[in-house]
């Protein structure tokens, strides 16, 4: 299940972390980019080699130390088709070194058009004789405030192709409880409804380490929210962003762990693509730069997890 790949990714490397690959071309050091645009101009192409490569160097770094990665879809989006195939390229070469890979899409609709995201980012497309993997994420970002109409679809890739969903469910924005945090007419917040479905979503996928193929987006920045979301949802990973860049810390992201120190996988994107920048460094330690935040990271969420996870 593939709930159960990730949580042993994160025994291994004792570490429940993931490295968001969000690249703005301003977070690429120049000698990149220069590269890119010497061989393809100034093109939307050559942009996309430059994420490309970019993207190569912080995997090479941080797939010793960091069991998953999550592109942000929307990144590769603004560069059209070729930021496209990168990002198929970007999940084929971070799962080739063992990676965990979650795409952050935040895909939302009914019917034959989820069943087409749920295709495209989780399974497989068939064209007459022959079957494809567009993009073969390993899990996929989701709003669920369609109802189970909108989930279902996934469910059936998700068994058939062992592959999982993070739902949101309290996002790390400052402004999501000007929905979330309303109360329904039995006294629950929006949230907490969406947390009790995502419980009821995943009953039929519960693995070996307790938690099912339906996981929820928690932000770090509701401390207090994310603890009681845990306790709410036992048997649903979490997916932790906010913590760095948006504020959140160690001790905010604490709730969202069981007691051996599973049931989370924290996010960080800015801090880890950008610690070059922050280091002072020209550019050519990016990579490096990269891997000591991921340890930074790692070391830091230490202090409030058990001494061994799992």
């Amino acid at each position: 299940m593939a709930m159960d790949r990730l949580i042993q990714n994160i025994i291994e490397k004792q570490n429940p972390t993931v490295v968001g690959l969000d690249p703005k071309l301003d977070y690429i050091p120049k000698q990149i980019l220069d590269a890119a645009f010497a061989k393809e101009g100034e093109t939307l192409r050559g942009a996309a080699e430059a994420v490309l490569a970019y993207n190569k160097g912080i995997i090479d770094a941080v797939c010793g130390i960091v069991p998953a990665v999550k592109p942000q879809c929307a990144y590769y989006e603004a560069f059209g088709w070729e930021g496209m195939r990168v990002l198929a390229e970007t999940v084929s070469y971070a799962k080739g070194k063992g990676m965990f890979v979650i795409l952050d899409g935040k895909r939302n609709d009914i019917g034959s058009t989820m069943e087409a995201y749920a295709g495209a980012h989780l399974g497989i497309v068939k064209v007459g004789a022959n079957e494809y993997e567009p993009f073969g994420g390993d899990a996929l970002t989701v709003n669920g405030y369609l109802g189970t109409d909108g989930i279902g679809p996934l469910l059936g890739v998700c068994a058939a192709r062992d592959r999982g969903v993070f739902v949101l469910v309290k996002t790390s924005n400052p402004s999501s409880g000007e929905l979330q945090d309303r109360k329904l007419e039995g006294g629950e917040t929006v949230y907490e409804a969406m947390a009790a479905k995502c419980e009821e979503w995943g009953a039929g996928s519960v693995g070996a380490f307790g938690y099912s193929a339906v996981g929820a987006v928690v932000g770090a920045t509701w401390p207090k929210e994310l603890a009681a979301l845990r306790r709410l949802m036992p048997h649903t990973m979490i997916l932790v962003p906010g913590y760095g860049a948006q504020g959140g810390g160690a001790s905010d992201a604490a709730g969202a762990f069981d007691e051996k120190g599973l049931g989370a996988v924290v996010n960080s994107s800015r801090a880890v693509l950008t610690a070059w920048k922050k280091k002072g460094d020209d550019g050519n330690r990016f990579a490096e730069c990269a891997a000591e935040e991921a340890i930074r990271m790692r070391e830091d969420l230490k202090t409030v997890l058990p001494a061994r996870i799992g």
